[in-house]
């Protein structure tokens, strides 16, 4: 019996009774990694306590494969993994253009591109007074049916290329697009004014401006009448102006999908997704003569680039950050086509994505992430939206305000080629952009200027806004960029596929079928297709 003086023996608390640690989650994980916790991801440790009778427990063994078994799977009779190593991975390798196998050109393709045939159709008078005469243009292609076309001229300096490259037909200056442009539309000998006698139609310009701050002006040379007198019709026609991008339809206004942002004459009201809304104040509109000025500002490619591809970080990533040694990565796939007198260059075109559709056209029954509305950190990259961008209007010389802001991302991945025609994904062959755009109505006809002389230049800036905001620039230098832009990216195809061939330039004509068959190209044939389209 135990002594009665003595303490009373303590209970042994047992394993259910002690506290358990709470498993670490990443519940308080920052939603956004930054320099100093990169990709920061938190692992769940589980503390597990043995049981009472641990000390009866064996350690658990792993079976492993017999030694005939490891034979046969290639590992040596030394080898003691049950199971080979996981395959690696092969790095992607570097994107470069499609090669095809083309006939020699011919003498003709040496020469100089034309712009189109321009066919007398009809005069009208500004409000000014001016007479304008337009003319019907022919002999040249349409963009149309997922297909874009640019001019390309043969040169004995590109025979990697198979001696075709980029050119520009007169005029050799920005102006409205000839080729990029719905059928039934009719422009001056200038590409600057352009009218219909259809329902809405609209034309791009053949520059699209892709970072910076960028101005332009579009007159309305026939629309809603300023001083109407008796008898007179309230309108000869209506007109819209604005950005759009490739995706947009040419065979509606502009603003009429996401990928436009338009300016409706009647009321002064913008117009992005068919949905107007009011901008002027009440009772003021764009009438005949008035010059409407459309200022557009885009952060730098390397800024949007991190947007669309999920790595934009809004508490460190900034756009004033200064310059690095980046370029864009620009993948052409092009074939020359023949069309009547002309040879093109044939490109797959930009396609409308379903999660802008759907953005558009809202279905009832959307879930998740159809739901949400476009920002920078959007998981869908079609809805992600570029931080500091804006599109500033103006009215013969007045500021009337910032329509839109924070306008969608147009680099791919956010921009999708044709997949049903062939194209690659993520591929940006340089064409993406924001193109000045004009869509005219029943007679409706503008003017468009691109500078240097504008008609209300844009009012001053201090060093101080310039240097921040960049300077702001008239779109007629941006031609000039875009034509530098096409020889650098042509000499860079040319030495790509000169090295490809080993350094040295190999006669790749339809008749060296050994030369086509070694470098993996498609079939030769007799000559370059020729394209029909449907007027």
């Amino acid at each position: 019996m135990a002594d009665a003086s003595s303490p009373l023996s303590e209970l042994t608390p047992s394993a259910t009774s002690i506290p358990q640690k709470r498993a670490l989650d990443d519940d308080h994980s920052p939603a956004v990694s930054s320099p100093l916790n990169p990709e920061f991801r938190a692992q769940k440790v589980h503390v597990q306590f043995p049981a009472d009778d641990s000390h009866m427990a064996r350690e658990k063994r792993t079976k492993k494969d017999s030694l005939k078994k490891r034979e046969s799977k290639g590992a040596g009779p030394d080898s003691s993994r049950a199971t080979p190593d996981p395959k690696q991975k092969e790095p992607p390798g570097e994107l470069a253009p499609m090669r095809y196998k083309l006939a020699r050109p011919k003498p003709s393709d040496f020469e100089l591109s034309r712009g189109p045939v321009f066919t007398s159709h009809h005069e009208v008078q500004d409000a000014e007074g001016r007479t304008i005469e337009f003319f019907e243009t022919s002999e040249h292609v349409y963009n149309k049916k997922n297909f874009h076309y640019t001019h390309c001229i043969a040169d004995p300096a590109f025979p990697s290329m198979f001696y075709y490259r980029n050119t520009e037909p007169p005029p050799h200056s920005a102006h409205m697009s000839f080729e990029d442009a719905a059928s039934h539309m009719f422009f001056d000998k200038s590409g600057t004014h352009v009218t219909s006698n259809k329902g809405f139609r609209m034309s791009r310009a053949n520059v699209a401006v892709r970072e910076g701050r960028w101005y332009w002006e579009c007159k309305i040379t026939r629309g809603i009448v300023k001083n109407r007198g008796e008898g007179e019709p309230e309108s000869h026609g209506h007109v819209r102006m604005g950005f759009a991008r490739r995706e947009a339809s040419l065979d509606a206004p502009v603003g009429f999908d996401a990928y436009s942002y338009g300016l409706r004459d009647a009321a002064g009201q913008k117009v992005h997704m068919s949905r107007p809304k009011d901008f002027f104040s009440p009772g003021e509109e764009i009438r005949e003569g008035d010059v409407i000025g459309l200022e557009i500002q885009l952060p730098s490619e390397r800024f949007q680039r991190r947007i669309v591809q999920g790595q934009y970080n809004p508490a460190v990533d900034r756009d004033d950050e200064p310059d690095q040694a980046e370029a864009p990565n620009i993948i052409r796939d092009r074939i020359p086509i023949r069309f009547k007198q002309h040879i093109y260059f044939e490109k797959i075109d930009y396609h409308t994505t379903k999660e802008l559709e759907e953005l558009m056209n809202p279905s009832p029954m959307g879930t998740g992430a159809s739901l949400e509305r476009p920002h920078p950190n959007h998981p869908v990259p079609a809805l992600r939206t570029l931080p500091n961008s804006c599109i500033k209007v103006y009215k013969n010389g007045v500021l009337m305000g910032i329509p839109w802001t924070d306008l969608l991302a147009f680099l791919p991945p956010a921009s999708k080629q044709a997949q049903q025609s062939g194209g690659r994904e993520a591929l940006d062959d340089g064409s993406l952009g924001y193109y000045p755009a004009v869509s005219v109505f029943r007679g409706g006809a503008a003017e468009v200027n691109f500078g240097p002389n504008f008609w209300y230049p844009p009012p001053a800036e201090d060093d101080a806004q310039s240097s921040k905001l960049g300077r702001l620039r008239p779109v007629s230098e941006r031609y000039d960029e875009q034509i530098v832009e096409d020889i650098v990216y042509d000499i860079v195809d040319e030495v790509g596929f000169w090295m490809q061939d080993g350094g040295r330039v190999i006669d790749r004509s339809a008749r060296d079928d050994k030369a086509g068959d070694a470098a993996g190209m498609a079939p030769g044939r007799e000559e370059i297709k020729e394209l029909v389209q449907d007027d």
